[in-house]
């Protein structure tokens, strides 16, 4: 191939969906990742409306709906574990609290991976350490000591990207954290959880516990929600967001006790702040963000992976219409997500205020009830098009696609 070569930052869910787009389009992509291999587990993660379409697009509905938790809904429960409100994974045509598309985030990686891995270079266990850019093309020097020249550079590297950092500035210029904590791991499924997600919230406290299903039945995922109004526990520092998560789930009951006794066990345990990414731009010059990278709208709004799968779509479909001009195509992809970006992040405000702790200072909790919000759940669902991009190159469009297709090489 002789298309412009683009290197792509991280290899979770943005980083291999944009490298699958890229390669259709006519680029040759190599995707960097620090980690020494694919992260398995973490989060189950949403696919819903738009984002579905982009699936089906990518010929991938079948390998992801095959990966998916196989979730039949989920309740609510007290601290002795009455039901207190259900939800089924069918509600709103399986776009409401349990999505028809549900998925462990390393599964789906998994996914995509598999999906680009013969067509597109990866490099594992190893980031970029530096770059310069001029009219041309953009100079990247590797941690590993590599050096090498792309046209474009995409960071998909997620909230806490370091290529975000090095190009537009610190983190906390862009993150604006929504008052609560997360942390996941998997158990051993001790609990009888059979494909319903269990959830117990103290409205008092804002605190929560959370038990879903996976594939495995003989394990499950484990998840806990706390108020925090800031947050000063380095993401990386495994050790001491532990012991953070014992102190602050401490009391809370219900089956919570249990889960913590895996706390020391777990093979992939993950603590971090519930944060959303603000930026007035997404790229400069030859250099761009996507997915959380570059408008993260946090685990509150259910939309990140939706976000992704659709940002991907475009931003490879608009560089390739604009001729790979970088100015043109950023420009063009900014232009198409930005009110879809800011539909679902206003999603994740609202259900983090709804978890805020009552207080005569705290502002009053949402009222989910009105026409408002419905008309806003339709604009972070659905609330953009999917160009068809006639005319632009597509080596591998999937039969029936609106896509003009050829032979998949």
């Amino acid at each position: 191939m002789n298309g412009p070569r683009v290197l792509v930052a991280g290899a979770s869910i943005a980083g291999p969906a944009l490298a699958h787009w890229l390669r259709r389009r006519g680029a040759e992509v190599t995707v960097v990742e620090r980690a020494p291999e694919l992260r398995p587990g973490g989060q189950a993660v949403d696919a819903r409306g738009v984002a579905r379409e982009v699936i089906g697009r990518m010929g991938l509905d079948a390998a992801v709906r095959a990966a998916c938790t196989d979730t039949a809904g989920a309740h609510t429960v007290g601290a002795d574990g009455q039901v207190l409100e259900t939800f089924r994974a069918d509600d709103d045509g399986g776009d409401g609290f349990i999505a028809d598309i549900e998925i462990l985030r390393g599964d789906l990686a998994q996914v995509l991976y598999d999906d680009t891995r013969d067509g597109v270079e990866y490099v594992f266990g190893d980031r970029i350490a530096g770059l310069a850019q001029d009219a041309d093309g953009v100079d990247v020097v590797f941690a590993g000591g590599d050096r090498r020249r792309f046209d474009l550079v995409v960071g998909a590297d997620g909230l806490h990207s370091e290529l975000r950092a090095m190009v537009f500035g610190p983190h906390e210029r862009f993150l604006r954290h929504l008052g609560h904590v997360l942390a996941f791991y998997s158990v051993p499924n001790e609990f009888g959880l059979d494909r319903w997600l269990l959830e117990h919230q103290d409205q008092e406290s804002g605190r929560s516990a959370l038990l879903r299903p996976i594939q495995d039945a003989t394990r499950a995922m484990a998840m806990f929600y706390f108020a925090s109004a800031d947050f000063d526990v380095d993401y990386r520092d495994v050790a001491a967001q532990k012991v953070l998560l014992r102190e602050r789930m401490a009391g809370l009951g219900w089956l919570t006790p249990g889960i913590l006794a895996h706390l020391d066990d777990t093979p992939d345990f993950y603590l971090d702040q519930v944060a959303q990414v603000v930026m007035d731009r997404w790229s400069s010059g030859r250099v761009g963000l996507l997915g959380d990278a570059a408008f993260s709208s946090s685990p509150m709004s259910g939309q990140g992976t939706g976000l992704a799968l659709v940002g991907a779509y475009l931003l490879a479909g608009e560089l390739a219409a604009a001729g790979w001009d970088p100015d043109t195509g950023f420009a063009r992809y900014e232009a198409g997500m930005r009110s879809f970006v800011e539909a679902n992040q206003e999603i994740g405000r609202l259900n983090a205020r709804s978890r805020d702790v009552p207080g005569p200072d705290a502002e009053p909790r949402p009222d989910f009830a009105g026409e408002w919000f419905a008309e806003l759940v339709g604009r972070a669902i659905n609330g953009i098009e999917l160009p068809d991009y006639a005319g632009v190159p597509d080596s591998a469009a999937p039969p029936g696609s609106p896509i003009t297709s050829s032979a998949k090489p």
